[in-house]
C-alpha cells in the first residue's frame, strides 16, 4: 500500500499534537516513526489507523482518502505497545481472530494460523494462553495476530517497549525478515534511534509536532538537515566557538557545530598522523566500552568526545594528547553544513 499525507494537523486541547505534517512511503517499505516523547510520533500513527481524525490536511492509501473511513475499513493490521492479547484465548484462537470475524473458512483459516505459528517461531505453543508465554512470545503473538487477516498496512506502537534488551536485539532482526518475508507495508513508532537505525527501510524524524527529516536511515545519519536532527541521532557535543579547532579558522560566520565521537581522533603524537591539523588537549574522563574506549578530552574551553579503539594502549585522566577533528556539522539560520577539517591537507606542525 501506497501512503500519502497531507498537511494534517492535530489538537487536544490548546496542545498542538501534529502541526501540517506531510509524508509519503512506498508500498512494501519498513518505516520508522523517530522522535522524543511527546513529540507526535503516536498520534500521527492513530491518525494512519483511524483511531484519531486529523482536524486538517488529508490521508491517502493507493490515492484513495480515508479521513472518513472507518478503522476496520483500512485494511490495517496494528499491534500495540502492551500486545493486547485475549487472555482467555489460547495462540492459535488470538491468531485465528481477525480471520474469524472475517468468516474465513475454518480450513482456510486452519492453514494461515498455521503458517504464521511457523514464521513467528510459536510451533509447540499453540495451545497455551498469553501468561503462559514470555514477552518475546507474546510479541510475536500479537505480529502473526495483526498480519494473519493479509492487513494491506501494518502499524506497530513501541513494539519493543516491554521486552529486555537481549529479546529485543533478537525481535529487532527477526520483524525486518518477517516484514520482508510478507510484503507488507509496515510503519513502527519508536523512541529508539538504535532500533530505527537497524529496523526501518526508511526514516521519518518528528520533534515537536513536525517533520524534522525523511530519508534512508544512512543518509538521515550522515547528512542531518536541522540542528535537532544532527543533535538526535547519534552521540554528539555542541560546540560553540568552531574557530578555535585548527583546520576550521574560516568557519566563523556559523553559529555553533555538532561533532560526533567517530569524527574526533585523539592521540599521542606518534599515533596522530596529521598532529599538524590537530590541536592540543588533556583528557579528563575515560570509559571502556567494550570494543573501544570513549575518551572526554578538553580542548580550549570545550569539552569532545572521541572513540580510541581498545587495541591501543589506554589513556589516562590528565594525560596531554592531540586531538584531530576531522569533520564536523556546522549550522547557521537552521541549515546543516558539513564542513572537513581544511588543515588536513596543508598541515602545520604544533608540539605539546
Amino acid at each position: 500500500m501506497h501512503i500519502k499525507v497531507e498537511r494534517i494537523s492535530k489538537t487536544f486541547g490548546r496542545f498542538e499534537a501534529v502541526k501540517d505534517v506531510s509524508f509519503e512511503i512506498a508500498d512494501g517499505r519498513l518505516v520508522g516513526i523517530l522522535g522524543p516523547s511527546g513529540g507526535g510520533k503516536t498520534t500521527i500513527l492513530r491518525m494512519l489507523a483511524g483511531l484519531e481524525t486529523p482536524d486538517s490536511g488529508t490521508i491517502y492509501f493507493d490515492g484513495h482518502p480515508v479521513n472518513d473511513v472507518p478503522p476496520q475499513k483500512r485494511g490495517i493490521g496494528f499491534v500495540f505497545q502492551n500486545y493486547a492479547l485475549f487472555r482467555h484465548m489460547t495462540v492459535f484462537d488470538n491468531i485465528a481472530f481477525g480471520l474469524v470475524v472475517q468468516r474465513r473458512k475454518k480450513e482456510e483459516i486452519r492453514e494461515r494460523v498455521a503458517r504464521f505459528i511457523e514464521l513467528t517461531a510459536l510451533n509447540g505453543l499453540e495451545n497455551r494462553l498469553p501468561h503462559q508465554l514470555s514477552g518475546g512470545q507474546r510479541q510475536r503473538v500479537a505480529f502473526a495476530r495483526a498480519l494473519a487477516p493479509e492487513p494491506k498496512l501494518l502499524l506497530l506502537d513501541e513494539p519493543f517497549a516491554a521486552i529486555d534488551a537481549k529479546v529485543r536485539k533478537e525481535l529487532r532482526t527477526w520483524l525486518k525478515n518477517t516484514i520482508r518475508a510478507v510484503g507488507v507495508t509496515t510503519i513502527f513508532v519508536t523512541h529508539d534511534q538504535e532500533e530505527a537505525v537497524e529496523v526501518a527501510d526508511e526514516m521519518i524524524v518528528v520533534h515537536q509536532g513536525r517533520v524534522e527529516q525523511q530519508g534512508a536511515p544512512i543518509d538521515i545519519y550522515q547528512r542531518p538537515q536541522s540542528p535537532f536532527v544532527a543533535s538526535f541521532i547519534g552521540e554528539t557535543t555542541v560546540l560553540d566557538n568552531i574557530p578555535s579547532l585548527r583546520g576550521f579558522e574560516s568557519a566563523a560566520g556559523f553559529e555553533r557545530a555538532i561533532i560526533r565521537p567517530e569524527f574526533v581522533e585523539v592521540g599521542t603524537e606518534r599515533e596522530i598522523k596529521l598532529p599538524g591539523a590537530s590541536n592540543r588537549g588533556k583528557v579528563r574522563n575515560v570509559f571502556f566500552r567494550g570494543m573501544h574506549w570513549q575518551v572526554d578530552v578538553q580542548v580550549g574551553d570545550s569539552i569532545l568526545s572521541a572513540y580510541r579503539s581498545a587495541e591501543l594502549p589506554p589513556l589516562r585522566p590528565d594525560d596531554d594528547v592531540f586531538v584531530l577533528v576531522h569533520r564536523l556539522y556546522a549550522f547557521e539560520h537552521g541549515r546543516c553544513t558539513v564542513l572537513e577539517n581544511a588543515a588536513k591537507t596543508d598541515p602545520m606542525p604544533v608540539s605539546i
